[in-house]
């Protein structure tokens, strides 16, 4: 059996791949353990080198790789090439900071235990599995594949069955540039959701999911029953809060690249703002002036391409429906700008919060706008949702007293997603939107078990605690020693 990726611009054939059962997906997992022990034995260094070789090769054949995923994606190529920059720049990250972040490092062990020495150690896991998805299929699966693979440990990855060329791609990459690795360090197990419940079930020792809230429900439900341990980088609703200082045309700029840019399919994408009145009006003629002349498409004078997933469509068919019957006001766009797979921009206005637009996560060029009376009307309709993964906030004087009020994993003041391109900066949900974190010294973490060492470096005789023939002079002197240090 085999699974066939269509171009969503076409419907033409990328590529066909096998959909991998259970016993396939359990073989791959047992390759990839067997070579753990030589990709930890490289060490820091080793494994850096190595993660370099594979970052070079990527760059070199950057055009190649952006053609494959506007082919197989459907984004423009400029887009299909940032993805690719986006890439590269967070596995360099993760290979150049591994090591500082995960070495071994001394901890003070306290004054009880002054005669002990300590330090805490950070263990690859042993071998990681990865869920991606198919609206960034390769910076998103990378920010789980390369922090992982940094961190020591070998990698398994299932792509989205709308998106496999790319995943194949990207590790016959990492092949090419280590021609002396053995196989399993990076590996591929292709099919449909049973293949990635296979992958929970097969003995890996975490599972990095990127995806919907409810895909990761079920990945987590799944990985419960052997207790293998998840991070979860599910949906969002982000919302975008300018305020009456705000630079409005600039908010507007950026909220029309958050809400459409890859055709509104980006989990940290723009997908609700919130406008304080004395501004709004402003700030909706600046929108619409910057949605002048955008269109998707397939060919270059495209501004975003075709949705991914049918049944996306589906979804903002929907949401749109639901806005029409509440009575709301489509300042751009609406029912007739949906065609079967491009998606013309869509602004709607004057929708109740208990809308499905606004409710739940749309995953298309859409993006609602409410006027709020101020700052604190805006901050808890913001903080009233499932969801929270990211946000922004627009201000030129508070952006960072909004942003301390806003509950999400990540806020940008005055941009919009920037965090995604920092590697430096973790990235991940709470609430709905997941747990756990990729990039960052915390994404790095992610992938390693803290292990406690103590050693006693001398013994002190008539003053052990740690022992059944306690002296009996050593707990009152014991508790005039913590008197004093504790205030007593």
């Amino acid at each position: 059996m085999s699974l066939d990726s269509l171009a969503p611009a076409d419907d033409g054939l990328v590529g066909s791949f096998p959909v991998m059962g259970e016993d396939d997906v359990r073989a791959v997992v047992a390759t990839a353990r067997t070579a753990s022990t030589w990709w930890r034995e490289l060490g820091f260094d080793g494994r850096a080198a190595r993660l370099a070789a594979w970052r070079k090769h990527m760059w070199r054949r950057v055009d190649e790789v952006a053609e494959l995923i506007h082919r197989e994606n459907g984004k423009p190529l400029d887009d299909a090439v940032l993805e690719v920059v986006l890439t590269v720049e967070h596995l360099h990250w993760a290979a150049g900071n591994a090591g500082k972040v995960l070495r071994s490092h001394k901890v003070n062990p306290g004054p009880l235990f002054s005669n002990y020495a300590a330090r805490v150690d950070y263990d690859p896991l042993g071998v990681v599995g990865v869920i991606g998805p198919w609206n960034y299929p390769l910076y998103a699966p990378n920010s789980a594949v390369s922090f992982a693979l940094a961190a020591g440990n070998t990698v398994v990855l299932k792509p989205s069955e709308f998106t496999p060329a790319v995943s194949r791609w990207y590790v016959d990459a990492f092949a090419a540039a280590n021609p002396d690795a053995p196989a399993g360090v990076l590996s591929l197990v292709t099919g449909f959701g049973e293949t990635g419940a296979a992958l929970c079930n097969a003995g890996v020792d975490k599972i990095g999911f990127t995806g919907s809230t409810r895909t990761g429900k079920r990945v987590m439900a799944q990985c419960a029953e052997t207790l293998t341990p998840v991070v979860l980088e599910c949906g969002g609703k982000d919302p975008v809060i300018v305020a009456a200082d705000a630079e409005v045309k600039a908010a507007a700029r950026a909220v029309a690249w958050g809400a459409f840019t890859n055709s509104g399919q980006t989990c940290v994408g723009v997908e609700r703002v919130y406008v304080v009145k004395d501004v709004a009006d402003a700030f909706e003629a600046a929108l619409l002036r910057e949605l002048e002349g955008v269109r998707p498409g397939t060919g270059k004078g495209a501004t975003y391409g075709p949705m991914t997933m049918p049944a996306q469509v589906d979804v903002v068919r929907r949401h749109v429906a639901d806005a029409v019957e509440r009575g709301a006001t489509f300042l751009k766009g609406g029912p007739d700008s949906i065609g079967e797979r491009l998606i013309e921009p869509i602004v709607i206005t004057d929708l109740p919060e208990d809308a499905v637009a606004v409710r739940e996560e749309t995953f298309g060029p859409t993006v609602t706008l409410r006027r709020v009376d101020d700052l604190d009307e805006a901050v808890t309709l913001v903080n009233d949702h499932d969801y929270a993964l990211s946000a922004s906030v627009f201000s030129r004087a508070h952006g960072d007293e909004i942003a301390d009020r806003v509950r999400a994993g990540q806020v940008t003041i005055n941009s919009v997603i920037a965090f995604a391109g920092m590697g430096a900066v973790p990235m991940g949900g709470v609430g709905a939107s997941g747990f756990g974190r990729v990039h960052g010294a915390d994404g790095l973490r992610e992938f390693a078990r803290p292990r406690g060492v103590v050693r006693q470096k001398f013994a002190l005789p008539g003053f052990e605690l740690i022992t059944l023939r306690r002296a009996g002079h050593v707990m009152p002197l014991m508790k005039k020693v913590l008197g004093v240090r504790h205030g007593l």
